[in-house]
């Protein structure tokens, strides 16, 4: 049998001037961890690493800062510039960046913090959440990595930290089996959540200062406390490695040259004006000349996501097997979700996982393509889990619009509360509702009842025998009286 070949990269020189390799085989399997402070050429490391292997494996960036953007010119990433594009976009992107193997910079840079974060989130978790037909090794770098996975709550929600932090968390911990390899890069390990970091199994340490940086850098690369001031001594674009992917002891690695640059200023000086103090005094506070100046040439707008998708699908590295054509479009998908729902055990099972049952099933249908992106899947199946049987009659118009306003996760308990109203039959049980919401909990079921009320979806009326009934007050329906338990 012949010996693999390994598909490495040059990441730069030891002390001694030799090359230092990177197995990309291995990084996908052992994921890499960055660290260094503002200057240590911590982005020059991942610029350098990404050029290296992009003839090789998908690459995929979350881009804060917009610093990778330029690799489009040199390597033909694709720019997503996340500002001109809402969720739904977003995941839609996300889905077609995995199934076509596109190399993409996801630009942030236009983004509020808060925003920025449910982006990543939005775009790592339909990418984890892919069907496993479209589990392709891919690097994922995500720079300044402590502002996705931060270690303490900051000044964005709790909803929104919670988002964030478990598609990081499933990118590091479960995202090898899914081909998912993260590469993340950080200004300081201590801001950067714990359970994230132990995952990387690869590290590459620059130049930090804080002791308890240090201390931690230290104890991962295996050295001793009183070793660490070492880190502290480290040039700038000069790490110190150790990893399988890399090498089995602590090595100092000087960074290689770059072929793109950043779109940021220099860090270098430029001369000074060379105007005397007067002449400047009269450029500061003489009358301004009113003079209209010509507008500068504005900026062609973003790309629509349309013309995105298109270049995701142009670039695919594995072509459909077949086109979608008209036949796709006959198939009813009612039956396939009525019979998804019909499994007792539907509601309990991770939302990947029925996403891939569910495209299995449209393909023994021989259609071409799954035809629902994930977020639409988990809005139809809630309506199955209802009860609907028909979602596109007329009458059924008002829930639909009651329904785009409704969270997910308890989409299907209140489309069954609403079925229930608008036929006029009995309140449905607390064990129906738990089925539904996937929890076999009554205390959830009965925090769930409360959070819908709180939230004005529903109005809740108890009877002195004890029957339940529940009004939709958008609707103006209330379901008959029934035992709310059994």
């Amino acid at each position: 049998m012949a010996a693999r070949v390994k598909a490495t990269i040059d990441i730069g020189t030891d002390s001694l001037g030799a090359s230092v390799q990177i197995d990309i085989e291995e990084l996908l399997a052992t994921r890499l961890l960055v660290q260094g402070n503002s200057g240590s050429g911590k982005s020059h490391l991942l610029r350098r690493l990404l050029e290296e292997s992009a003839g090789l494996v998908q690459q995929i960036v979350i881009d804060p800062e917009g610093d990778f953007v330029t690799l489009a010119d040199a390597f033909g990433h694709i720019v997503i510039d996340a500002g001109a594009y809402d969720a739904r976009e977003i995941v839609k992107m996300a889905a077609r960046v995995r199934e076509h193997r596109a190399s993409v910079v996801l630009a942030l840079d236009n983004l509020e913090l808060e925003a920025q974060m449910r982006c990543a989130a939005a775009f790592l978790s339909t990418m984890f959440d892919a069907p496993r037909t479209h589990w392709y090794p891919a690097l994922v770098v995500v720079d300044e990595a402590q502002m996705f996975a931060p270690a303490v709550a900051g000044d964005v929600s709790d909803e929104t930290r919670r988002l964030s932090l478990g598609a990081m968390t499933n990118l590091m911990c479960r995202g090898r089996k899914r081909g998912l390899a993260g590469i993340i890069a950080t200004q300081r390990l201590a801001k950067l959540a714990k359970n994230v970091a132990a995952e990387a199994s690869n590290f590459l340490m620059g130049r930090t200062f804080l002791d308890i940086d240090m201390a931690r850098a230290a104890d991962l690369l295996g050295m001793e406390r009183r070793q660490a001031e070492a880190i502290r001594d480290l040039d700038r674009g000069q790490f110190l490695a150790l990893g399988p992917a890399i090498c089995r002891r602590p090595v100092a690695i000087r960074i290689g040259d770059v072929k793109t640059a950043t779109r940021m200023g220099t860090h270098s000086l430029l001369p000074l004006p060379s105007d005397d103090g007067s002449s400047l005094q009269a450029k500061l506070f003489d009358p301004v000349d009113e003079t209209p100046v010509p507008a500068p040439s504005a900026a062609p707008p973003p790309p629509d996501s349309a013309t995105i998708l298109d270049q995701v699908s142009a670039n695919a590295a594995v072509p459909m097997a077949h086109p979608a054509g008209p036949e796709e479009d006959a198939v009813d998908l009612w039956p396939i979700l009525q019979d998804m729902a019909a499994d007792p055990e539907c509601a309990f099972q991770p939302v990947a996982t029925l996403y891939q049952d569910f495209a299995v099933r449209c393909r023994m249908q021989k259609m071409a393509r799954v035809p629902l992106g994930l977020p639409e899947f988990q809005r139809h199946l809630a309506m199955a889990m209802a009860g609907i049987t028909d979602p596109d009659a007329p009458d059924w118009q008002p829930v639909r619009d009651i329904a785009a306003r409704v969270p997910d996760d308890v989409l299907a308990p209140f489309l069954m509360i609403a079925a229930a109203a608008m036929a006029g039959r009995p309140c449905p049980s607390d064990d129906a509702l738990a089925q539904a919401y996937g929890t076999r909990s009554p205390g959830r079921v009965r925090r769930l009842i409360d959070h819908m009320e709180k939230s004005g979806l529903i109005v809740v009326r108890t009877d002195f025998g004890g029957r339940r009934s529940i009004g939709v007050p958008d609707l103006g329906l209330t379901t008959a009286s029934a035992d709310g338990e059994g």
